[in-house]
């Protein structure tokens, strides 16, 4: 990104989602708040159509510019859109898994990508794909960071976070694997590496010495070796060496205390190791707030925590809570690094 900004906030590429889904809802629900322009300048990454849809479903209007090309939209102000004309959202049967869709949605990610590259934009902020649509559609990934990461063509150390209320972080070290393989992808390497990326994460979002809590696998902490060795061979002996590399890092902390400690603000970040360990006290907490972070990416992409929720799609109900938590949070990293840029 060149020093010469068209703009003094940062440009954010943000995507409907999957047009099945509440995606276009909850997107025009937070434009019609005027967050969007509030914490960044805004170009929507998809069809006309489809954000009209969003806009009848949730009762709302507001007015924005359309631009045919990514050159045209950089190059206005307000609330933009670079419409696509790719998809009929009229065609589209809300609530219902398409190959149709999932193109769509996986496509307008892959060109926010492609923007970022050309230091068009500087930073994303996708609404709810469909995992399965995307797959239908002929796109591979376990996880959105998988499809980010093949966009940016990228081939470092990259991982999920989540954050609540942009206060309360939580990390882990495996992710979408079955529990019963979940100890013996337990390495040191793979706690130092996702510790560390914990680490920048957070200062690129503003913390400038994080305070990581991590967990332990097995109940009440292993007991001293006597209920499981993880603890003992693994997590401490990754705990410490992170400590003398500078990093404020504590633990292993047994996992059904831990989110108390984080809660009461006794830490910034939670690791996990493993998805539902954190995932379970995140979405209790706050389902409607969480925001989940593609970390380690060459620039900040975020999106909300929960998924497309075709159950509710089309009926108007959808909270826009966590999309909008996701933008503001990608909207302030941008900032981050846009000010780091000029040091």
């Amino acid at each position: 990104m060149a020093e010469n900004y068209l703009h003094s906030k940062p440009v954010i590429g943000l995507t409907l989602g999957d047009a099945a889904g509440i995606g276009p809802e909850i997107v025009v629900k937070t434009a019609a708040k005027g967050v969007l322009q509030q914490y960044a300048q805004p170009i929507i990454v998809g069809d006309e159509r489809v954000l009209k849809r969003g806009m009848e479903i949730a009762k709302v209007s507001f007015d924005y510019k359309v631009a045919s090309s990514i050159e045209e939209a950089v190059k206005l102000s307000g609330l933009v859109l670079l419409d696509t004309g790719s998809i009929d959202a009229y065609s589209v049967e809300l609530g219902e898994v398409s190959s149709v869709c999932g193109k769509d949605s996986a496509t307008n990610v892959g060109a926010c990508v492609e923007f970022c590259k050309q230091g068009l934009i500087e930073g994303i902020c996708f609404a709810p794909n469909n995992k399965k649509a995307m797959k239908l559609a002929g796109f591979t990934l376990n996880g959105a960071i998988d499809l980010l990461s093949n966009f940016f063509e990228f081939k470092g150390y990259r991982g999920e976070l989540n954050v609540l209320d942009h206060v309360f972080w939580t990390s882990r070290i495996t992710s979408h694997i079955p529990i019963k393989d979940v100890s013996q992808n337990l390495t040191i390497k793979g706690i130092l590496n996702s510790i560390d990326l914990v680490h920048k994460t957070l200062k690129r979002a503003g913390i400038d010495n994080p305070r990581i809590a991590v967990a332990a696998l097995n109940p009440h902490g292993g007991e001293g070796g006597t209920c499981g060795l993880e603890e003992v061979e693994i997590i401490n002996p990754a705990v410490e060496q992170l400590k003398q590399a500078g990093i404020n890092a504590q633990g292993p902390f047994p996992a059904d205390t831990l989110f108390i400690k984080l809660f009461k603000g006794e830490f910034d970040v939670a690791v996990t190791m493993f998805h539902d360990q954190g995932q379970i006290a995140m979405k209790l907490k706050g389902f409607d707030n969480g925001v989940t972070v593609m970390a380690g990416l060459p620039h900040p992409v975020t999106t909300c925590s929960h998924g497309t929720a075709f159950d509710v799609a089309g009926k108007g109900i959808a909270n826009p809570g966590a999309w909008e938590n996701a933008y503001i949070l990608a909207a302030k990293m941008a900032g981050i690094d846009r000010m780091n840029r000029r040091e």
